[in-house]
């Protein structure tokens, strides 16, 4: 923390105009080296006793771990100095604590979770989600629905600090956490939704906030993609079929790779 300060301190200086004595002899140390992106974490939404919402056959648990496994395959055979780490590979039920707490475990450098949505019949589209204040009762609404997985846990009042999945007081509190984050997240978000719309061929509802328990204690950017309403037939049906779930799949790697491929850029600069 003191060398961060230090180098803090340091330019803020150094921008303000200040000098350092021109007889000072310059420190020799090590450049500093350029940015990658070494770890992801792919999360995928409910499991075991958690099945999430349903359609008439396909099971939000097992949706989103499909396309998981998709994408988590993608990434290993197309960028393999990447390490993909997952919060589950089968049909387990997983904490949302310990959700983010393999994620930084890992030290990873983004956090990916996957779910699917419910709603009216009539609902479609996808959407991405960062942690941020929710601006309607509908951001609430599905925050909510996602929250309420914690009601399975054991002692859920205490490892949460009393946050109570039903009140919106508590979703507000919970929202400003990931500040620190919430540019790159935003970023990658809208490099997700930019695919679902054009390469994948999907209707949107855009990249959206609101205070997901599963991104709170993560510190990482970190996004919760809705992959669709299974509540809706004809999206169910399109969900629930292998060679979709590999497109969805396809769109959120080559986000990936276009996030990452930015970022490692911009850091060479």
């Amino acid at each position: 923390m003191r060398n961060i300060v230090a180098l803090g301190t340091a330019a803020l200086f150094s921008l303000a105009g200040f000098a350092f004595p021109q007889n000072s002899e310059p420190v020799a140390g090590p450049l500093p080296a350029r940015y990658r992106l070494r770890t992801v974490v792919l999360d995928a939404g409910h499991g075991g006793k958690d099945r999430g919402c349903a359609g008439v056959k396909a099971r939000e648990a097992d949706v989103a771990l499909k396309i998981i496994l998709a994408l988590g395959r993608q990434i290993e055979e197309n960028m393999p100095d990447v390490k993909v780490v997952y919060t589950r590979k089968t049909d387990v039920f997983v904490e949302l604590a310990d959700r983010a707490g393999i994620a930084n475990k890992n030290n990873a450098d983004l956090f990916i979770s996957v779910h699917c949505n419910a709603s009216a019949a009539s609902a479609n589209g996808t959407e991405v989600w960062t942690m941020g204040p929710h601006k309607t009762d509908a951001n609430l609404t599905v925050a909510k629905r996602e929250n309420s997985v914690i009601l399975q846990e054991d002692n859920y009042k205490e490892r949460y600090n009393g946050f109570d999945p039903t009140s919106p007081q508590s979703h507000i509190l919970f929202s400003l956490y990931q500040s620190a984050h919430i540019v790159n997240s935003i970023r990658f978000a809208q490099k997700v939704d930019r695919q679902f719309r054009t390469t994948v061929g999907r209707p949107s509802r855009g990249v959206k906030q609101a205070g997901f328990l599963v991104l709170w204690k993560s510190t990482m950017p970190a996004v919760l993609i809705e992959s669709g309403f299974l509540t809706n037939r004809q999206e169910e049906l399109y969900l629930n079929d292998k060679t979709n779930q590999t497109y969805m799949a396809s769109g959120i790697y080559r986000a990936f790779r276009d996030y990452k491929n930015e970022l490692e850029a911009t850091s060479g600069e």
